[in-house]
């Protein structure tokens, strides 16, 4: 198991860690939630060794193989399959030295290697590589191609991988759904569930945490605090602990103005002196209970859309693109009032393309009608180059409201 006793962490100026204790036991497939910033990264380089805490231990690593997956994405000029082979060092260390063996025509030396290979499993490594890339969605003729290649999206997903490949007790993954398509995500999901180690995972995916995770982690207040099972039932618990925080609140809140209403009653009394030194006492040994506290106080709600006609748009017979180059044929698509549609796809099959199509974001189709029924049709668009389309000379705005 690992233990982490008293862990106390600055950034800066900013505390992350006071005193914070948590027990991880072996086996256990962990999610790691809090607000950003919160310390969720810098807690995952201490378990890595790459930051030290200003006071506390970190106990049970000893002998633990930890495999992580690098957020950074690495220019490389081995293929995509070699990549991920490296994540199994010994594996690759080994094919390495049968390869300079061979060139140095040293043949009782690549003999020796050849039987190590044998013994880490190394044979069936390009299988298990390309098993890997194919289930985060490599297309087949692709894992051949150099990493430099890729855009930094894939080289993401690529890193993903070769984690996956690194013999390993415990795996930390941050944010690993982040650049995944939806059938990407099931599969990493069906994986990480036959995962035999200790699974520590970043994550704000409640759905992919519900289906792979037994106990869920939250950095609040400067602290540890653990919740079993996944995040519906984290929401569950939470929920019931605020509620259980915020009567106990009350009760005591209540029992202070008794207290105090006593005194000033009483006090200068003398047949009563006592009785209010005593309930004076009281209130000083009594440990205060905080108020419930909702971690975000937001609200929002979207504008009503006003006056609108059935259908919205209609696309018919539609050929989308960009010049010469073709992406969705043949398109046939209404909107109506009160639709909601998911769009599903592997990542390049067309989603953006066809979003921008709607709103109009593409000048032209290539070939077919793009057909608003009413000029004052609106388009609320989220592009996911945000940058792009943000108009830089707005301020933004922010409604608070409790609730």
């Amino acid at each position: 198991m690992i233990i982490f006793e008293g862990i106390s962490l600055r950034r800066g100026p900013q505390v992350l860690f006071s005193g914070a204790s948590i027990t991880l036991q072996p086996g256990q497939n962990i999610a790691l939630i809090g607000a950003n910033g919160a310390g969720k990264s810098s807690l995952f380089s201490m378990l890595l060794g790459e930051l030290q805490a200003d006071q506390g231990n970190i106990r049970g690593l000893d002998g633990l193989r930890l495999a992580h997956m690098a957020q950074e994405s690495e220019r490389s000029s081995l293929s995509a399959t070699d990549y991920v082979i490296a994540g199994d060092a010994a594996v690759w260390s080994t094919l390495n030295a049968i390869a300079e063996s061979e060139q140095r025509e040293d043949f009782e030396s690549a003999a020796i290697q050849h039987q190590q290979l044998e013994t880490l499993d190394g044979y069936s490594a390009p299988r298990r590589a390309q098993q890997l890339l194919l289930g985060l969605g490599f297309a087949l003729e692709k894992l051949e191609h150099p990493v430099q290649q890729f855009s930094g999206g894939w080289r993401i997903r690529l890193n993903l991988a070769r984690a996956l490949m690194t013999p390993s007790d415990v795996l930390l993954l941050d944010e690993p759904t982040n650049h995944l398509d939806l059938d990407a995500t099931l599969w990493l999901q069906a994986w990480l569930q036959n995962y035999d180690g200790t699974l520590f995972m970043i994550s704000h995916d409640r759905d992919f945490i519900d289906a792979t995770c037994q106990r869920v982690l939250k950095i609040e207040h400067q602290q540890l605090t653990a919740y079993r099972g996944g995040y519906s039932d984290y929401e569950q618990q939470r929920t019931e602990q605020l509620a259980q925080q915020q009567a106990t609140f009350e009760k005591q809140q209540r029992r202070v103005a008794e207290i105090e209403d006593f005194v000033r009653r009483f006090r200068a009394k003398a047949t009563k002196a006592k009785q209010a030194q005593s309930r004076l006492k009281e209130l000083e040994r009594m440990q205060r209970v905080a108020p419930a506290h909702v971690d975000s106080p937001f609200c929002f709600t979207f504008p009503e859309p006003g006056r609108a006609s059935d259908p919205l748009l209609t696309l018919d017979h539609a050929k989308i693109g960009y010049a010469e180059h073709t992406v969705l044929t043949d398109v046939a698509l209404t909107l109506r009032p009160g639709d909601r549609i998911g769009l599903l796809g592997k990542n390049g099959a067309g989603k953006s393309t066809l979003l921008k199509s709607i709103t109009g974001a593409l000048p032209a189709l290539l070939e077919g009608q793009r057909m608003p029924v009413v000029h004052y049709l609106r388009i609320g668009y989220f592009d996911q180059q945000q940058l792009d389309v943000l108009d830089l000379e707005a301020s933004p705005s922010v409604s608070i409201c409790s609730g």
